[in-house]
């Protein structure tokens, strides 16, 4: 059977993590892993060309040595607060042909006129997702082609960025030799790598806490109903342990990646003090800096959905509860916590185990990265999330403006 090799680069405020696989467009087999420590990029957005096209190079090198393949393009992961979403709708009326049938020009023209509707010019469509069509009335279409009809409504999610950004990361990832096939916001990405299709059908919301933002993503009835982006993450938690401790960024960082924890302490006994740079720290104040922070920030996950919603979305409203992933999710007993504060069901969403070298990506910080793979593999959704952004990256001149830039 006939394989494609596909590439990933995940691209975050933290960590750049490329992936080279390759797949018979039914299953994945990971052959090059490379992440690198990330540079020029803060909560989620380039702010240094150079550095961060250094770091995408770097990521991408790191792939190809151990697959033994170049990677000529990618699917390329991108968040940030610059990302915006909502819930719109459209309507026509079908006059086009004597059968009185939608056809499938009927639908473009649907989606195009919704797509361009009060969009402002420095923003850019990154998806257009359609979540339910209405033909003469009758509710939950998933595909109306073929159907007899006279008006056809839909009512998409769609999600907006920033053409300046878009430039900025755009050159990195060209400037660094690699060609895009797609942009993806990074909360779909690791939706399409630890959501079940049960939980997508129920409501849930899936919260990736990365090291710069929080990226956010709804899912009910099948499809994605609500996204966003907080730039409130990991470093906050890191930057909170060297002020309440007065310890530098590194020591902090590190501090909280190896003792770091959100299980209860026990009451009866008191604990051993942590040495650091010969100086005895408490583990108890570690402890409660953690979990104070992490606890604010799940708040504030719950109060922006709620607020962004007019009170539609809160836990619940969303039966499959609440599912983690990015580096934060980490943190032993971040899923018993957040069970605890919102009474809803609550996991840490790990990438499905897959052949190759894939057990090096088994962790929810590798959840982006195995799902940038999934999105490009080719299914009929994936394959028509492909020719949308496709036809917007040409309408926006982005791509082909850059790519002429470097001469790739």
């Amino acid at each position: 059977m006939k394989t494609n090799k596909i590439g990933a680069i995940d691209i975050g405020t933290t960590k750049i993590c490329s992936l080279i696989a390759e797949t018979d467009g039914t299953g994945l087999r990971v052959l090059g892993i490379g992440s690198v420590p990330s540079k020029g990029l803060q909560k989620g957005q380039v702010v240094n060309i150079a550095e961060a096209r250094e770091s995408v190079r770097a990521s991408i090198r790191a792939a190809e040595k151990t697959a033994g393949f170049r990677m000529d393009s990618a699917v390329v992961s991108m968040s940030g607060k610059h990302v915006s979403s909502g819930n719109k709708r459209g309507v026509i009326s079908i006059t086009g042909n004597r059968k009185q049938t939608v056809e499938k020009k009927d639908v473009e023209r649907l989606l195009e006129i919704t797509r361009s509707e009060n969009m402002p010019p420095e923003e850019t469509v990154l998806h257009q997702i359609p979540r339910y069509f209405r033909v003469d009335g009758q509710d939950g279409v998933k595909d109306p082609v073929g159907m007899f009809g006279y008006r056809l409504d839909v009512e998409t999610h769609t999600i907006t960025a920033s053409v300046t950004s878009l430039e900025n990361l755009t050159k990195c990832v060209v400037g660094a030799g690699v060609k895009i096939d797609n942009v993806v916001f990074e909360p779909l990405a690791s939706a399409a790598s630890v959501l079940t299709e049960d939980e997508k059908r129920d409501g849930v919301l899936l919260a990736d806490i990365g090291g710069g933002t929080t990226n956010i993503a709804v899912y009910k009835n099948d499809s994605v109903y609500y996204s966003s982006v907080i730039s409130v993450a990991g470093n906050q938690i890191s930057r909170d342990i060297s002020l309440g401790l007065g310890l530098n960024p590194e020591l902090s960082e590190e501090l909280k990646v190896r003792y770091g924890s959100l299980i209860p302490l026990p009451q009866t006994e008191k604990l051993k003090p942590l040495l650091v740079d010969g100086e005895e720290i408490a583990y108890e104040d570690l402890f409660d800096i953690i979990h104070i922070r992490t606890e604010e920030l799940l708040r504030l996950v719950l109060l922006q959905v709620n607020n962004d919603t007019g009170g539609e979305l809160d836990p619940s409203t969303l039966p499959a509860g609440i599912v983690f992933t990015g580096g934060t999710a980490n943190l032993p007993g971040i899923a018993e916590m957040a069970q605890q504060v919102t009474q809803a069901p609550c996991r840490i969403g790990y990438p499905p185990r897959v052949s190759g070298i894939a057990d090096s990506i088994s962790g929810p910080e590798y959840a982006a990265s195995f799902g940038l793979l999934l999105w490009k593999m080719e299914t009929p959704e994936a394959h028509y999330r492909q020719k949308m952004n496709n036809r917007i990256f040409k309408n926006t001149g982005v791509l082909s403006r850059v790519i002429r830039i470097f001469g790739k």
